[in-house]
């Protein structure tokens, strides 16, 4: 086992015996607290053994799959073995038993109660992630005229658009760009009337872009959007969407589930060549359960609903990351250079903040000392992704103020030290 970096500590004889005593209660409760992890080697027989523990205490501001809120890793770790009095874990029921339909449509209820689903849209649990939807959407919609608009604004929206090129026309309604930094407002955009419809990524979590508007299209066209890096920050009217999906490895839970919300009307118009587990109808005859759902997943992703409704709701969480991400690029704007987001400012994203350091192309030297130094006082994962480099902090739901507050700490510290 690798210990993540922090503090390390080596108790040895009779040292460890009073270690042992004074940690003993505490293990129980903190072991798998996301912010706090204890490795035990050598775990006691006796006493006078050798052993070490390795303490550390972490912020995981990772892209995903990411930070889940503490007291949701609580409450799983609590019920683990016997989850709801069943008397087993939530890993070994039947996903066609009474206990776990309990677990799996109550989910559902609370999703649809945080977004106020209209009554005429289908919540599905599918799987196969965002990647997995790229192919779902087209598959399901594309058929009805054999072509989609595609508002290509970053990485993930330009992945989507090529797997959806593989099952009609694609007509990319923006021309190609070197680097994506912003989104050119809707009276740019070529769209065509013949559109089965436009698709758009809410939030590139790898350029650390966020739309500032939901585009208007004709009634006819359904809207479909990946909100997979930006699901719960924010309320959104459903009514505007025709299929809206979300991979809940960045804000809602584990990796495994996909969350999708379709308008009722759009089901059943599916190519042949569907697959059943990507098939929107299927799924919804089939209640999510017409293959083994991610239970274990779902059942997390259930409980961080019910943590988001009592932190006061989308709205609550919207609020915890305006605060969150204004801290970060207040830093960065009153740098005076040294710290560099090439994001225009009203399409900045809330959920990912990528920057440079040292200057707008960035210093590699400076970059690997500050990543150095952050874990070094337990940041993690705050590398930028490979494909653009620099430094990425990703601030979703479970990432708290006073987190935030330690990178904005450390962000001044540095520069302080480094702006000569």
């Amino acid at each position: 086992m690798t210990p993540l970096p922090g503090r390390l500590t080596t108790v040895s004889g009779a040292v460890a015996v009073a270690v042992a005593v004074a940690v003993a209660s505490a293990v129980l409760d903190c072991c798998q607290s996301q912010h706090f992890q204890l490795y035990f080697y050598d775990l006691p027989t006796r006493f006078a053994d050798r052993r070490e523990i390795i303490y550390n205490m972490v912020i995981n501001f990772a892209a995903g799959p990411a930070k889940l809120p503490e007291e949701v890793l609580k409450e799983v770790q609590t019920n683990l073995l016997n989850c709801n009095g069943s008397g087993i874990s939530v890993m070994e029921m039947s996903h066609r038993s009474g206990n776990y339909a309990k677990i799996h449509d109550t989910a559902i209820a609370d999703l649809r109660e945080l977004l106020n689903v209209p009554s005429n849209y289908k919540v599905l649990l599918m799987q196969g992630g965002g990647t997995g939807q790229f192919a779902a959407v087209a598959l399901n919609l594309i058929g009805c005229t054999g072509t989609a608009d595609y508002v290509i604004t970053g990485s993930w929206s330009a992945k989507a658009a090529k797997e959806a090129a593989q099952y009609g026309k694609v007509n990319a309604v923006l021309p190609k760009l070197p680097k994506y930094t912003d989104v050119p407002r809707q009276s740019s955009w070529k769209l065509d009337a013949n559109a089965s419809y436009v698709y758009y990524c809410d939030n590139e979590t790898v350029e650390g872009v966020e739309f500032d508007f939901v585009p208007q299209v004709d009634a006819k066209v359904p809207l479909v959007c990946d909100m997979s890096s930006n699901f719960l920050s924010r309320p959104i009217d459903i009514s505007k969407f025709g299929v809206i999906f979300a991979g809940a490895q960045k804000n809602i839970g584990p990796a495994g589930v996909t969350v999708i919300i379709v308008r009722e009307d759009l089901i059943g118009k599916h190519l042949k060549i569907t697959p059943s587990i990507l098939n929107f109808e299927q799924m919804d005859k089939n209640n999510s359960l017409l293959n083994t759902p991610p239970t274990f997943g779902i059942y997390v992703m259930g409980l961080v609903f019910k943590w988001i409704k009592r932190s006061g709701g989308v709205a609550g969480m919207c609020e915890r990351a305006k605060a969150k991400s204004q801290l970060i690029y207040e830093i960065i704007d009153q740098s005076k250079g040294f710290f560099y987001c090439p994001v225009q400012k009203q399409v900045r994203s809330h959920m990912n903040v990528p920057f440079r350091i040292g200057s707008a192309s960035g210093d590699e030297k400076l970059e690997k000392e500050f990543l150095a130094q952050a874990e070094a006082e337990g940041m993690i994962q705050l590398k930028g992704h490979r494909s653009v480099g620099g430094i990425r902090a990703s601030l979703y739901n479970a990432i708290t103020l006073a987190e935030t507050q330690q990178l904005a700490k450390l962000m001044l510290a540095f520069y302080e030290n480094n702006k000569n």
